[in-house]
């Protein structure tokens, strides 16, 4: 009987089911990865108006390894020509967004992002769905649609 028992535990373990607690077979995002048609401007951004740090590169590949203490992005060197995702005709990553801890900081990366020439503002920071959430919509330097946002908690 101990001999079954330790293999249904075994068993139950690897098929991510705990005995005795309910247990989710998922603890969210380890980390994104995009790809990009312009590592250097793309890691740039990343680095210099979103605050990431570069943790590792791959010039094999060629990729960045970031991270803002919260969440890691991987961006991939496409192969040329590279195809532009289209939201509406593409399966894929549709955008992905990034918290902003005040409303304040949100319009004041607005003001930052607006001058910059190698990035493409689809809207400037409003109200999510009537709020309280605001929120804006970038293409970032390769392309990538990007939705910078602030929730407030309740």
């Amino acid at each position: 009987m101990k001999k079954f028992l330790f293999c249904a535990l075994i068993l139950t373990t690897l098929a991510g089911v705990s005995i005795g607690a309910e247990q989710k077979p998922t603890a969210g995002f380890d980390h994104v990865g995009l790809s990009v048609s312009d590592l250097d401007a793309s890691t740039v951004f990343f680095v210099d108006t979103l605050g990431f740090e570069v943790a590792g590169r791959d010039p094999k590949y060629p990729a960045v390894f970031m991270n803002n203490g919260s969440m890691s992005v991987t961006l991939w060197q496409t192969s040329e020509p590279a195809v532009a995702f289209n939201r509406k005709n593409n399966v894929g990553l549709h955008h992905l967004a990034i918290k902003i801890p005040s409303f304040e900081a949100l319009d004041g990366l607005y003001e930052v992002i607006k001058e910059l020439d190698n990035v493409v503002v689809e809207f400037s920071p409003e109200l999510a769905y009537g709020g309280p959430a605001k929120h804006m919509m970038i293409r970032e330097p390769s392309g990538n649609r990007l939705e910078l946002v602030h929730r407030p908690s309740n």
